[in-house]
């Protein structure tokens, strides 16, 4: 029998109080402490339907320094480039940056996302860009299962970090700032978002937080400059002056030298993120295109040097060291024109709404809930049996499945007819307690 893990308001509470170590004054996080790295390939994440109808495996490459100790570390994710039709997580620019990282003490995650733009318009590059950023989402829900589970990265989920090279870039900006069905509604409509999964998807690890730290954008772009708001996380960007794919201030993107979609570029959500007071160190390659560090040449070895001490000074700002930065922001080129943009404020409800994470609550009610796994019915055990208790069943869009009153001392929760997958088992006592936990019928 399959192990079950109840997730308690305990252990979110120790996850959520626990900080990286930063012992800058050893050089762990701002420089190489360590020599070599552990490469693991091909770890599972989850699955989704690609563009083209099949079914996709979802993996990633995680790499780790060698011989480290640390139990509570920050944490990486990349995402390659490739205009959503290419690329790859072993793509030399991803590959370079988290090797680095590592050798500094951070966890790197390389992702494989799904690819496709079916069809090649603005329409069919929304739906790729939600694509990739649901299973970006899915790769650090990943990362929080685990934390919650069998803690096999000892990741620190107080600081896991986004980013990528071009579309990986677009991706990890998107996964951060298109946080609104409303603002997506605006290129396809609410049909078509359903259609795809809605904004979190089903990628994999639904229900765990895809909270992140902040986000590392290289050559990257957002679709409204206005999504990012007062309040939100912090970012770093790099970006060339003449950059064809991707502009660099407002402009279309261009994959295959084809005008795809209007975007706005890191100059614009620079001059964006200034005015409302989110932080966002920029560094402009003046007169670059698309990518100088990607490749072997001389010129792309010494851009991809300055790239990794940039996002250095930014991961180690943001995890409290005071290390004197190795690349100064430069000053941005051009002018970046704001034009007129009105927040929208409405959401649609999303998968786990109704029973969230923060309700997956200490199991002070439950003795046993077993087989969960299960092929058939499962069974709880009340704490207290001289109570009557509420038992109620949510499936994964947070729909109320069924409601039961119980005096009993065990109850047991029938199949019937439901389909097999994950659901919320919600049970709570006259005197007000409460307990949700996750249960699995196959």
């Amino acid at each position: 029998m399959k192990k079950i893990y109840l997730f308690t308001l305990t252990a979110l509470t120790t996850v959520g109080l626990m900080k990286a170590q930063t012992p800058c004054s050893t050089g762990r996080y701002a420089t190489d402490t360590f020599t070599n790295i552990t490469t693991t390939s091909n770890i599972v994440f989850g699955a989704n339907q690609t563009a083209g109808g099949s079914n996709q495996s979802l993996t990633l490459d995680i790499y780790e320094p060698a011989g480290d100790v640390e139990t509570n570390r920050p944490l990486i994710i990349w995402a390659h480039g490739g205009s959503f039709i290419g690329g790859s997580k072993t793509d030399g620019d991803v590959v370079k940056l988290s090797q680095s990282f590592a050798k500094k003490g951070f966890v790197c995650a390389s992702i494989n996302y799904r690819l496709g733009l079916t069809p090649f318009d603005s329409v069919g590059a929304v739906k790729a860009v939600l694509r990739a950023v649901q299973d970006m989402k899915a790769s650090i829900r990943f990362f929080y299962k685990d934390k919650l589970t069998t803690d096999a990265y000892k990741i620190d989920t107080n600081n896991i970090f986004i980013g990528g090279s071009s579309a990986g870039a677009i991706t990890a900006l998107h996964t951060a700032y298109l946080d609104k069905s409303c603002e997506v509604n605006y290129y396809i409509n609410p049909t078509d978002l359903n259609a795809l999964g809605g904004m979190e998807g089903y990628s994999g690890n639904q229900c765990y937080s895809s909270k992140v730290k902040g986000v590392i954008n290289l050559c990257g772009a957002l679709g409204r400059y206005g999504w990012i708001q007062p309040g939100d996380i912090p970012f770093c960007s790099m970006h060339g002056t003449i950059d064809g794919t991707v502009r660099y201030n407002r402009g279309f993107a261009s994959p295959l030298g084809i005008q795809l979609i209007l975007l706005d570029g890191s100059r614009m959500l620079k001059e964006q993120a200034d005015v409302i007071g989110v932080s966002n160190p920029f560094y402009t390659w003046y007169g670059k295109d698309h990518v100088p560090y990607a490749g072997t040449s001389a010129n792309a070895i010494s851009y991809m040097d300055t790239t990794v001490k940039f996002i250095r000074d930014f991961l180690i700002a943001n995890l409290g060291c005071s290390d004197a930065a190795l690349v100064v922001p430069n000053a941005p080129a051009q002018t970046a024109n704001l034009y007129s943009y009105t927040t929208c404020t409405t959401n649609v409800s999303m998968a786990c709404s109704q029973v969230s994470v923060k309700e997956l609550t200490k199991n002070s009610i439950l003795t046993d809930v077993y087989p969960n796994p299960s092929d058939n019915d499962i069974t709880i055990v009340f704490e207290n049996s001289n109570a009557s208790h509420r038992v109620e069943l949510f499936d994964v869009t947070g729909k109320l499945v069924s409601s039961d009153i119980t005096e009993e001392t065990k109850y047991r929760i029938k199949k019937n007819n439901l389909s097999p997958g994950l659901y919320f088992l919600k049970v709570a006592n006259k005197s007000g307690q409460t307990t949700t936990q996750k249960i699995i019928f196959k």
